[in-house]
């Protein structure tokens, strides 16, 4: 089966890790190329190449200023990849409740196993 360009939509645009760093670093505010090359440590043109993807999909925007570019997130655009995931929500959510119900369960358990082991050594409640 062929797969889509990447420029497709976002979800095949994200789909490269270092475009997702791109976009992690973004989220914190406009950056300049010379930027995104220092805190990402890769060289200028593969940067280019992934803003460029980035751009395509609407999920990078670019402004001149003087004579620099200025690349900045536009959330907007990650919104179908947002509305994808939040359908999965729930399921999480259902299953972090049901971890915290067997860590709790546990939690009590080992509390007991301590407080037999003190009562065995003669360090029951009244030692304490």
């Amino acid at each position: 089966m062929a797969r889509a360009a990447t420029t497709a939509d976002v979800f095949n645009a994200v789909a490269e890790p270092r475009r997702r760093e791109i976009l992690d670093v973004l989220a914190d505010g406009e950056r300049p190329v010379n930027d995104l090359v220092r805190v990402l440590g890769l060289g200028q043109p593969q940067v280019s190449k992934h803003l460029r993807v980035l751009r395509e999909v609407g999920a990078v925007e670019v402004r001149d200023e003087g004579r620099q570019r200025l690349y900045r997130l536009n959330a907007r655009a990650l919104k179908p990849i947002h509305d994808w995931v939040r359908r999965y929500e729930r399921s999480w959510e259902e299953r972090f409740e049901s971890l915290d119900a067997v860590l709790e369960e546990m939690g009590s358990t080992e509390e007991d196993d301590y407080d037999r082991h003190d009562d065995r050594h003669g360090e029951g409640d009244a030692a304490r």
